[in-house]
């Protein structure tokens, strides 16, 4: 039998690191502005300590790119804090922010993209790990639609998301052959949202609308990459590999309703289960959750329960490799920088110059019982190590 896992523990840890412009044209980086850039190493180790043995973690384009020249010093700390602590890494490439002056429409993104995923590949694969893996772009059908649809990203386009979609794509697929070219064992993770509309009760007009969306648009990404649709761009099942789905409780809504979220209780709404098993319906690929969580109280409610979707998509066969609390610790919001949401395993609490991370109690109380379900659930198909924490660390980490 397949392992279940690609890594030493079933749950993943997503640092949040978005870079670029947001709608207001002001420039942001989470990775800084959470200071994990200053606290790598102290950020993996409470990673290790909790049980966590992976992470998701951005490179930051622009400041890794000076004209075609390639300074690593700011990757550095994150590869040599994934060593020390026994931390796999999947290195984001493109998490929205790219160097200045450069048109994503044109033919030379699709070459300067191609040279940096060979540059940054050959970078990690010198230290000699066994496996490395990669998301060459993150969220192109989002980014597609933020940035080049309704303006929120730079570069602040609309209008244009079918064209932006299909140059990230194509970007997407030579990122590949490059990175594969400097590390032939790579692995890839495209990661895109996984979505679903609804139509109203009262709306059947809109029922084609719908289903478009849900069948096509939500999929068009990862067809390209397969090679299912525009094969001419290059793609194959050998590019589209791990299929990386992320997943809020925002990711199913009634079109032309209020925008608000399809309650778990209403008919029409899908459980996580069902959404990831039409992926690999469709695909027959290895599959990660790359991105879910939820925000304040309901973050230890949602992770219960994302423990049951994943133990019954395992029952079902589905290969589920891993799931990625995102982002681990709270963040600003990408629009509004001095609002802080807590979503994470860790809040950040300023105290003179750092932000403390503070672990949630009730959400690391429900990690504990996630991945005790899940040890007990992997004696069926091989349990990994990282899943059984020591009795010292579960007493150090609990709290009164």
């Amino acid at each position: 039998m397949r392992e279940a896992t690609l890594f030493d523990s079933f749950f993943l840890a997503g640092f949040e690191g978005a870079t670029g412009y947001n709608v207001h044209r002001q420039r942001i980086d989470q990775v800084s502005a959470t200071q994990h850039d200053r606290l790598a190493d102290e950020d993996y180790g409470l990673l290790r300590q909790v049980g966590i043995l992976a992470a998701r973690e951005a490179i930051r384009w622009p400041l890794v790119d000076q004209n075609g020249r390639y300074d690593f010093s700011t990757v550095r700390p994150f590869v040599e804090a994934g060593r020390r602590h026994g931390i796999k890494i999947i290195y984001d490439l493109f998490h929205f922010g790219y160097p200045e002056g450069l048109d994503l429409l044109s033919h030379e993104f699709t070459k300067r993209f191609a040279d940096y995923c060979y540059e940054v590949a050959r970078y990690i694969s010198a230290g000699g790990e066994a496996e490395c893996y990669f998301t060459p772009i993150n969220e192109p059908s989002y980014f597609a639609w933020a940035a080049a649809e309704v303006g929120l990203f730079a570069p602040h386009l609309y209008g244009q998301g079918d064209r932006m979609k299909v140059a990230l794509a194509r970007a997407a697929i030579q990122g590949i052959d490059a990175i594969r070219a400097a590390c032939p064992r790579a692995r890839i993770v495209n990661v895109d949202p996984l979505c679903r509309m609804v139509a109203p009760a009262d709306r059947p007009d809109l029922q084609h609308q719908v289903d478009t969306f849900n069948s096509v648009a939500v999929f068009e990404n990862w067809d390209i990459l397969s090679g299912n649709l525009l094969p001419e761009l290059g793609g194959s099942p050998k590019h589209l590999d791990i299929v990386g789905v992320n997943y809020y409780w925002t990711n199913q809504w009634e079109v032309n309703g209020s925008g608000a979220p399809l309650r778990p209780d209403d008919s029409r709404y899908w459980p996580l289960r069902k959404l990831v098993r039409s992926v690999w319906e469709r695909y027959g690929a290895d599959i990660i959750i790359t991105e879910t969580s939820h925000i304040g109280d309901m973050r230890p409610v949602w992770l219960r329960e994302l423990a049951l979707e994943a133990e019954a998509l395992l029952d079902e066969g589905v290969p589920l490799r891993g799931a990625c609390l995102y982002p681990i610790l709270g963040m600003p919001e990408w629009h509004a920088q001095e609002e802080w949401t807590r979503m994470g395993l860790w809040d950040l609490v300023p105290r003179h110059d750092r932000l403390e991370r503070v672990p949630y109690t009730p959400m690391l109380e429900s990690l504990d019982e996630a991945q005790r379900l899940l040890e007990t659930r992997g004696k069926a198909w091989g349990k990994q190590a990282g899943w059984q924490k020591a009795p010292e660390i579960r007493k150090a980490h609990s709290m009164p």
